[in-house]
């Protein structure tokens, strides 16, 4: 079958809506769709989507030759503590890793302060007598005797799973190994990680914490990710499922089992990667991505098509905004801002008369009250129906059918009881606080990365990502946005853009000045023979492109700057370009370098990948002609608070070069685009809507 008939199948399961895109070729959408999400079994609604979207194009599931998932469920199982019973394994010293973490509180002055849980309290924090030296050398061996002792221990610790996190063991893995071997033929039902595989690199806390965190889901993650190969294979599908990975790539579904930390916001990712595509296409080099779902919204900043990343991110904070508070994951992973304001978010007063939004959330079960699903708290999308911006008739494509009157109880039961306002008023409220908080967001996430939000486009997209676009965008300062086609599946939709990929990040230190290049060499040769061993998994014998990289800091400093090394071996010639390279990134961050100081390099990194599918230029627009919508609405003005009349235009309708001015509602079957009354929107060629600031939008 060649590329142009190729029939590609993305999934994206989320805490609200399961998300399903079926494409044929490169990027022909033939049928796309939205069911809630099943979690009593998420295979449920996914199969329910992908019937729908079958039925759709008259194709069957036995004719799809790509197939990629991504999930909420590892997140969830982690933030909501449904993983196994974890067990941690230390070497004998070093029982105290978890508890004593950094050795530092992460609001200092909090009485009450509520410390991470780390999954494994102390009578499951076992140990055992061995030693590595940081160079890889064997200081203690490891006795039989005291194997026997650790399993004598783990049986009666009630453990499912085991995370080993012995000391150096990303330099010297033999001993890890060894435990991980005899464990796997004594307790053949006991789930073991092990942090060379895992995490091998220094910093034992955060190793001993992505360790665990991948044990405590492991068990959980095989189980699903088996019954959801089964049970499309069962429905005709043939061809591998590939999952998609927080650092934008994909993997096998065993490699996923293997190492399921990976999955960690994966649905995001996808997101992520539609928005740098779309920048690439439109030549735009600063962008916001703007995902907001049922449950979450989601902010990345993009330069240069090219997502931020990160190797490190944390995992349910204890204060939601407060870095320190989670557990620490060191992972590949598109570096992004998340909080719990989607959707589903629910609405309510405090104790202190405040109103607020969030981060808990109706989900699919029950869902806002005006589904009609057992709600009884109002929600961000109940204020949305009663502002006039979702249209019951064609909300959902139909499927759910929503009843705009007990939104507007709801929230004069709960809120507008309380702050002496109507059901209108309380929508209005909640409209605003939880737009500010989203901007606030992306406000924070922007100055962490010493970036500016005011230059940038955002691309907005997922279920309410759209309708909430310009109110948004006013408050973070961006005058231009950008609605892609689809929007209300935008992460399934990247998914299918995404490269097969792989990274190893691998421990070795070395001062710059004294770098023993044939070990280096040598490593990156193992870690890319091991790397490209795991993306044949699913890519087959595809042309692959290989990435290394060094993270390097000055003798001394507790943080690595990463620099791009050239994809070959490094000899003696290239000191001067990389002490000039990590100088010049030095400067960027810091204002300038720091003179006579040594340079020194932690780690080392190795990612291969198939190559990213070229995006073609955006042809130009024609020129712009403003149209008058046939239909109008009521809705209430999210610029004044005054009632209006809002033209109501299906997406499908506008030609390139159609111009509509706000305050409008664009819809289209998964989403509505809701054009404020200070923006005006017009279609490009290749279907993106543009909104731009640029009308009053005051009452006139």
């Amino acid at each position: 079958m060649t590329a142009s008939q190729a029939l590609r199948l993305a999934i994206d399961i989320g805490g609200t809506f399961t998300d399903t895109v079926l494409v044929a070729g490169q990027d022909t959408i033939l049928a796309s769709t939205k069911t809630l999400t099943t979690h009593r079994n998420p295979a449920d609604g996914a199969m329910e989507g992908a019937a729908r979207v079958m039925a759709q194009s008259g194709r069957s599931l036995g004719e799809v030759t790509g197939f990629i998932h991504g999930t909420t469920l590892a997140t969830n199982a982690l933030i909501e503590r449904r993983g196994a019973t974890v067990a941690t394994v230390t070497t004998e010293g070093f029982r105290d890793i978890l508890e004593i973490a950094y050795e530092r509180r992460y609001s200092q002055y909090d009485i009450n302060l509520e410390k991470p849980d780390l999954l494994v309290p102390r009578e499951r924090a076992l140990t055992i007598r061995e030693r590595m030296s940081a160079e890889g050398g064997m200081l203690i061996p490891m006795q039989d005797s005291a194997v026997e002792a650790l399993i004598a221990e783990l049986d009666t610790s009630g453990a499912d799973a085991v995370a080993v996190c012995l000391m150096h063991a990303y330099a010297n893995p033999d001993h890890e190994r060894r435990l991980r071997d005899i464990l796997a033929e004594r307790r053949p039902g006991l789930t073991v990680s092990i942090s060379s595989e895992v995490s091998p690199e220094a910093r034992e806390f955060d190793r001993l914490c992505t360790t665990v965190a991948n044990a405590y889901i492991q068990p959980l993650m095989e189980t699903y990710l088996a019954r959801f190969a089964e049970r499309f294979a069962a429905e005709g599908v043939t061809c591998p499922i590939l999952m998609m990975t927080a650092g934008g790539g994909m993997c096998t579904i065993q490699t996923a089992a293997r190492f399921p930390i990976r999955l960690v916001e994966s649905g995001p990712a996808g997101g992520a990667i539609l928005a740098a595509r779309i920048a690439a296409r439109a030549g735009l080099a600063q962008v916001l991505s703007f995902d907001v779902g049922g449950t979450t919204a989601k902010l990345c900043l993009i330069d240069n098509a090219r997502p931020q990343t990160s190797r490190q991110f944390e995992i349910a904070r204890a204060a939601r905004f407060i870095r320190g508070s989670g557990m620490p994951v060191r992972i590949p992973v598109i570096e992004m801002i998340e909080i719990g304001a989607g959707g589903g978010s629910i609405a309510g007063v405090d104790r202190l008369g405040r109103l607020t939004v969030g981060p808990k959330s109706a989900g699919s079960e029950p869902g806002p009250v005006a589904f009609g699903r057992g709600g009884t708290e109002p929600t961000v999308t109940d204020s949305d129906i009663t502002l006039g911006y979702i249209v019951p008739d064609t909300f959902a494509e139909g499927h759910i059918r929503i009843a705009p009157e007990a939104s507007k109880e709801a929230l004069a039961r709960v809120i507008g009881s309380r702050l002496e306002v109507d059901g209108a008023g309380a929508a209005d409220g909640v409209s605003r606080i939880v737009d500010e908080s989203m901007a606030s967001a992306g406000r924070m996430h922007a100055v962490e990365s010493g970036k500016d939000l005011g230059p940038r486009t955002m691309i907005a997209f997922g279920g309410n990502g759209p309708l909430h676009a310009t109110r948004v965008a006013r408050s973070a300062g961006v005058s231009r946005i950008v609605i892609p086609p689809n929007p209300g599946v935008g992460s399934a939709v990247g998914f299918l853009f995404a490269p097969v990929s792989f990274e190893i990040v691998r421990s070795r230190y070395s001062l710059l000045e004294s770098m023993d290049m044939g070990s280096i060499n040598c490593l990156f040769a193992q870690m890319t023979d091991e790397a490209q061993s795991v993306v044949a998994q699913g890519a087959g014998d595809a042309e692959t492109q290989v990435q290394r990289t060094a993270f390097m800091r000055y003798s001394g400093q507790g943080h690595e700057i990463e620099i791009t090394l050239p994809d070959r071996d490094l000899t003696s010639e290239d000191l001067g370009p990389l002490t000039a390279a990590f100088e010049a990134e030095y400067a960027k961050q810091f204002s300038r370098p720091v003179p006579g100081m040594k340079i020194e390099i932690l780690n080392w990194a190795v990612r291969v990948a198939t190559p990213e599918a070229e995006a073609a230029a955006v042809p130009e627009t024609p020129e712009l002609k403003t149209v008058t919508p046939a239909a109008f609405r009521v809705i209430t003005c999210d610029v004044d608070g005054t009632k209006k009349e809002a033209g109501f235009v299906p997406r499908d309708s506008l030609k390139p070069g159609d111009r509509v001015c706000g305050p409008a509602l664009i819809t289209e079957p998964q989403t509505t685009t809701l054009v404020s009354a200070d923006f005006s929107a017009h279609a490009d060629v290749i279907g993106n809507i543009v909104l731009i600031r640029d009308q009053k939008g005051a009452a006139q």
